[in-house]
């Protein structure tokens, strides 16, 4: 008990540390933060005028979607892209030789980037509220809750998955970019896939971030009737998840490339 005490102490001073690394680093906050603010933004203004439906204005219903997209980028992007420039910096492999239990250390991270995205969905929530008529709507907090953890869960150990088979940490920030931002677009994250080619929607269908977006966004439309999580949300997430600690567990290297 002692010894998990401990542990639990030198994990909350992870967090911090790897949480005053992110603030420190002003262009992972604006992508992370800012960026997605300013979505939520720009589209409630050109979109968002007038009452959408029953006095519902737009941000009721892309202010969820935005939160999501922040978090995930809390999570895939800014763990891919500080663990992969850390370990090649050297970090890593230091962390190795000292007494620091490894997994205290990426635990760590990965509990920094959760904390980052609990942040930019409570941010997203107040300005759609305070700025754009969004209404807090608390009958389905609780699965909100829950697909909000199964998410991050999911892409946390992604995130990771992409820095252990990227094998450079200047390539990582292309390869991350180059898989969340279409996913985004194809998961309806910007633009509804009501009208869109059957293809592109089964393509959604595939990855994880659609069966994130939809079941949180659905916490919180007046007008959604049904379940609200379904069990192919929980397969795609949990399958994605699985896979992600696979790859994790089979080619994540403490050691920077050179020194392989």
């Amino acid at each position: 008990m002692t010894v998990l005490r401990a542990d639990l102490s030198l994990l909350w001073r992870q967090i911090r540390s790897q949480n005053r690394t992110f603030w420190r680093t002003p262009v992972a906050a604006f992508f992370t933060l800012a960026l997605p603010v300013f979505f939520l933004a720009l589209f409630s203004v050109l979109f968002g005028g007038s009452e959408v439906a029953d006095g519902y204005r737009f941000a009721q219903f892309f202010a969820p979607a935005m939160a999501v997209f922040a978090a995930c980028s809390a999570t895939f992007s800014n763990l891919a892209i500080g663990t992969a420039f850390a370990r090649d910096q050297g970090i890593l492999k230091r962390v190795r030789g000292t007494p620091l239990p490894p997994w205290v250390y990426m635990a760590g991270r990965i509990g920094s980037g959760v904390w980052i995205a609990v942040i930019s969905v409570v941010a997203m929530f107040v300005v759609g509220w305070s700025l754009f008529g969004f209404v807090m709507l608390w009958d389905n907090v609780g699965v909100a809750l829950s697909v909000f953890v199964l998410g991050m869960a999911t892409f946390s150990a992604l995130g990771l998955s992409v820095c252990a088979v990227v094998r450079t940490a200047d390539t990582v920030p292309a390869v991350t970019n180059a898989v969340f931002l279409p996913m985004a677009f194809i998961s309806g994250i910007f633009i509804p896939l009501e009208d869109a080619p059957a293809w592109l929607v089964v393509l959604g269908d595939i990855f994880p971030l659609k069966h994130f977006a939809e079941p949180f966004g659905a916490s919180f439309n007046p007008f959604h009737t049904g379940p609200v999580l379904g069990w192919e949300n929980l397969a795609t997430m949990g399958g994605w998840l699985v896979l992600g600690m696979v790859l994790t567990t089979r080619f994540f290297n403490w050691d920077p490339r050179g020194s392989r």
